[in-house]
């Protein structure tokens, strides 16, 4: 077996991915709106963060009933966003600056604006009937069956043209592809093909354990954990709505194709427990996606135990030779701020980037953005507008990125589409890169360690200690310096004074700059809010509990 030193780590496996929704990056034009050019414009900020990879939310034709997640058109640019001019020039400028570019691929429904879809409901004789869901009324005329959206009420949508219901898992206006036609399935393909001859370096493949549903169309059972504030989806459980045996044959063929191309990533968006988010690696002799999205650090209650309880567990269902990844917010989540609080998440950002896996950031989180409140008259998400009253609206971590002090902080010279945080004018990049004890100074200096040390970029992970407070671990690579990564998850002070192990080291990055350069042995004391990496000059095991022990090492 190679060691580390030996084997070669691929781009998404040792570098960071950077979400961009394309909306609220930055705009070029004054309409408000962020758009192609606006991104390329920013290309050096990304640069010198650190980032390897840039992964664009929808630019594609829509009318944007769920913001670009409805599309008519796969193989063109939304002219809003720009023209394919602009894209092909984005795409040169990123590969000239040594960076990957990841497109959102939508595979599991269109709009219902698509030509595809168009044809589809024309008549029940339609070539294109089939590639999309319909079914008979029940003899009382209701739904097929009790399926629910995610976007609230029922996913049946009656077409009193031909006389039958269609499906959709999301909006009415999002009609879920048919993925057991084998034409649905090469169409898509073509459309990958598409992008990937164009020199796209993967995709993040949205929805994808929805896309093949229960031939049987059975009913969901009831979610007997149901609770009023919750969505309305979420009072059934989608047994028979998602994650479908037959999911992992389409994986598969995705896969194959992406592996005729040099170095094509493929990231499923699948919300799952672990074990069966595990699956979508496929196994060695069929391969499915390359990093199946693991959300652990966005579904749990920040906890110390809870959270190296799940770490452990995602190591050990992690299947041989495959990768992990985390992720610590989206376009789809609260951010991270808003979740933990300023002061800790800055520790979410010592673990986001200390973990072993690919980091995936949501832009804005590097300079500490929070949940903006969008007024219910201002409310544009069609989540929130469906569900009113249950504060489920995605708007709020959806706003402007906060680029400077000047009007709409540099995001545009227009008026914003999503209001700004009232903080802008001193939360931002450039009043941010002045400041020592920043959040973007603590990301900037997070990702240069990382991409610098082999133990932190592609090293093992080795749990040390985690209790009500404290979440403790070790990076190391045979070979290279060992790092001792301690972390308080709560706003009381805690002490570090493990019987597991014995080290001696350097602080060199704390959420408190004042403690840089402390020499440490033994023991840590940490304030409320401090996480801290130690360099370690030497540590040893003294576990009994063979599950945690570590190798001695100097």
């Amino acid at each position: 077996m190679p060691n580390d030193n030996q084997k070669q780590y691929l781009w998404w496996q040792d570098g960071l991915i950077y979400q961009i929704y394309p909306r609220s990056f930055q705009d070029s034009n004054g309409d408000g709106i962020g758009d192609l050019k606006g991104i390329l414009q920013r290309l050096g900020y990304l640069k010198e963060l650190g980032v390897k990879a840039i992964w664009i939310s929808p630019i594609y034709p829509s009318p944007m009933a769920d913001f670009g997640y409805d599309i008519s058109d796969y193989t063109a640019i939304w002219p809003i966003f720009g023209s394919m001019e602009d894209f092909d020039e984005l795409l040169k400028q990123i590969h000239a600056a040594g960076m990957k570019l990841i497109l959102d691929l939508v595979p599991n429904h269109s709009s219902d604006e698509h030509p595809w879809f168009i044809e589809s409901r024309s008549s029940k004789d339609n070539p294109k009937r089939d590639w999309y869901i319909w079914k008979d009324a029940k003899p009382d005329g209701s739904a097929p069956n009790n399926w629910l959206s995610v976007f609230g009420g029922s996913a049946w949508e009656w077409d009193a043209h031909t006389q039958q219901y269609y499906y959709h898992a999301f909006l009415v206006k999002q009609p879920d592809l048919n993925w057991r036609n084998p034409a649905v399935v090469n169409a898509m393909l073509d459309v990958m093909r598409f992008w990937l001859d164009k020199g796209v370096d993967g995709f993040r493949v949205d929805a994808m354990w929805h896309m093949v549903k229960d031939q049987q169309w059975r009913d969901n059972p009831r979610n007997p954990d149901y609770k009023e504030y919750m969505a309305t989806y979420e009072q059934l459980l989608p047994v028979y709505s998602t994650d479908q045996p037959e999911m992992h044959d389409i994986a598969a063929t995705m896969r194959h194709l992406l592996d005729e191309y040099q170095e094509r990533l493929m990231i499923a968006e699948i919300y799952l427990p672990v074990h069966r988010l595990v699956a979508y690696y496929g196994t060695q002799a069929r391969e499915e996606a390359h990093l199946p999205f693991n959300f652990m650090l966005i579904a749990l209650p920040w906890d110390a135990q809870k959270i190296a309880a799940a770490i452990d567990e995602y190591e050990a269902v992690l299947p041989d030779d495959n990768w992990p990844n985390w992720v610590m917010g989206n376009h789809d989540q609260p951010r991270i701020t808003s979740r933990v609080g300023g002061q800790q998440s800055k520790i979410a950002a010592i673990l986001l980037l200390t973990l072993r896996g690919t980091p995936t950031l949501y832009y804005g989180d590097e300079i500490g953005m929070r949940d903006v409140p969008i007024p219910s008259d201002e409310i544009q998400d069609p989540q929130g507008l469906n569900m009113p009253g249950k504060n489920l609206s995605r708007d709020p971590e959806r706003t402007p990125m906060q680029w400077d002090s000047s009007s709409n902080s540099g995001f545009t010279t227009g008026k914003p589409w999503l209001r700004l945080d009232s903080t802008a004018r001193r939360r931002n990049v450039e009043v941010q890169a002045t400041i020592a004890f920043s959040h973007l100074a603590l990301y900037k200096s997070l990702i240069g360690l990382r991409q610098s040390e082999p133990s932190l970029m592609t090293g093992r992970y080795q749990p040390v200690y985690a209790d009500s407070q404290l979440l403790a671990y070790i990076r190391e690579s045979e070979g290279h310096t060992a790092f001792l990564i301690v972390l308080n998850l709560t706003h009381r002070p805690c002490y570090f004074a493990p019987r597991t192990i014995r080290f001696k080291g350097l602080v060199i990055v704390d959420t408190f700059p004042e403690q840089l350069n402390l020499s440490v042995q033994d023991k840590i004391d940490l304030s409320g809010d401090e996480g801290v990496v130690v360099r370690l000059d030497e540590w040893q095991s003294i576990s009994s509990n063979p599950s945690h022990e570590l190798s001695p090492h100097k």
